[in-house]
């Protein structure tokens, strides 16, 4: 199976950047917020989706959300540092993985994710590895932000595999998501269901896919 695979398409959070959600809702009830469950309601998540698509600026959605929270006094930069607080630093030895993998396939980023997060990052890529954007770590990085639509789209996939022009039975999607792994494997692009406790690089052997990995 792996034989076949040309192309590797990575998911971020969560599989190269690491993750911890609670960390924000942690840094939220410090802040005085403590109804936890309307970060889960509809209008919560519909105002996120906007933000992750670029449909609202990072100005807008400050507003909507501090607005929403009922924490509308806070400062911008207090803001992003709780939104922030979820992110991780990005392992070297990721990173040196990626590098190596890089060698012996064509590799993209394909990432849920929004300008705030994204200048976080890409800043910590930049100061700590060398590299201006993803871009240059992958021969393409898309975020949803940027293009204007999110996984579990399958458009967010079709996107990819026509601009790259990738054959999805040569081209392998690492997430650690299931239903994006699923609406995946709906196009006929080989997956791979990575958990949160999982690192990729024991995926690899010196950059090539292991023999042993349950591609589905």
């Amino acid at each position: 199976m792996t034989a076949k695979i040309k192309n590797i398409i990575f998911d971020l959070g969560g599989v190269i950047l690491g993750i911890d959600e609670q960390l924000t809702f942690n840094e939220l009830k410090k802040a005085g917020f403590t109804d936890m469950e309307l970060l889960q309601s509809p209008e919560i998540i519909n105002l996120l989706s906007k933000f992750d698509t670029g449909v609202y600026t990072a100005k807008t959605f400050r507003k909507k959300l501090k607005a929403a929270l009922n924490v509308s006094k806070m400062t911008d930069e207090k803001f992003d540092s709780i939104w922030n607080a979820m992110l991780l630093d990005i392992p070297r030895e990721r990173i040196e993985a990626i590098e190596k993998v890089k060698k012996h396939y064509k590799i993209f980023l394909a990432s849920n994710s929004n300008e705030i997060h994204y200048d976080l990052y890409v800043r910590d890529l930049q100061l700590r590895f060398g590299y201006q954007e993803f871009d240059e770590l992958f021969n393409k990085a898309y975020f949803s932000f940027d293009i204007h639509m999110e996984k579990p789209d399958p458009r967010f996939f079709e996107f990819i595999l026509d601009h790259e022009g990738l054959n999805p039975e040569e081209t392998l999607f690492i997430d650690d998501t299931a239903e994006n792994i699923e609406a995946a494997q709906k196009l006929g692009i080989k997956t791979y269901h990575i958990r949160r406790d999982e690192l990729v690089r024991n995926l690899f052997n010196n950059g090539i896919l292991k023999n042993d990995i349950a591609i589905e």
